[in-house]
């Protein structure tokens, strides 16, 4: 697995990086919460009568859990790092549109699974479902979409590897085909291959719990 260097468009990739948006959506979520417990927990200390035990637990507790939501509102985008940073941070894969549904697409993508990218590869297959790729107006199975492996979740048990790998098209970060084109250049005529052959798998990939399967 290589690493494809480019400039992002970030005022593009906002609009249309689909993992960006779920970021931001997880902020809103935690910022609403945050507002809710503090209304709920201010209620409760008012209006309810002082001997009430559950005036001090509950309000305490909402209290507590609104901070909790507030925390993980301000550390998720910082976690994250914007769009440059993760198009930067993880390897280029070759990914290809695996199902075409009425309202999306299903994107199946060749990673590896190693954290240490300078071992030996251990491929897998990795499936997302997204509801757009800029440049493609009608999609096909088959058709090639170049994408980042953006790891996600690691077990204690096995810190070495992804439980989870998520594809990320290039196309969510530039309008520019002449990148897109070159990055799909850049991935190695043999890594398409196995990808084409690991098509034939799709339904077990799906099995999976993480729709990450190695191959």
């Amino acid at each position: 697995m290589n690493h494809f260097h480019f400039d992002v468009d970030e005022a593009f990739a906002k609009q249309h990086n689909e993992m960006l948006r779920d970021t931001r959506k997880v902020v809103i979520s935690g910022l609403s919460l945050f507002v809710i417990c503090v209304a709920a927990g201010a209620a409760m200390w008012f209006l309810m009568d002082p001997a009430n035990p559950w005036r001090w637990l509950g309000g305490l507790g909402l209290a507590l859990f609104g901070s909790i939501m507030l925390l993980v509102a301000i550390l998720v985008p910082r976690s994250v790092g914007t769009a440059q940073e993760l198009y930067d941070r993880y390897p280029l894969v070759p990914a290809v549109i695996a199902e075409v549904n009425p309202r999306d697409v299903l994107l199946m993508a060749l990673v590896n699974v190693n954290v240490d990218e300078t071992l030996p590869p251990r491929y897998a297959a990795a499936l997302r479902t997204v509801s757009s790729i800029p440049g493609i107006t009608d999609p096909k199975v088959g058709t090639k979409v170049p994408a980042v492996a953006v790891g996600g979740r690691r077990s204690t048990r096995d810190a070495d590897h992804w439980q989870e790998v998520t594809p990320m098209p290039i196309a969510w970060a530039t309008p520019d085909n002449a990148i897109i084109s070159e990055a799909q250049q850049a991935i190695p005529h043999e890594q398409w291959r196995q990808l084409d052959k690991a098509r034939a798998r799709l339904e077990d990939v799906k099995a999976t719990h993480m729709n990450l399967l190695e191959l």
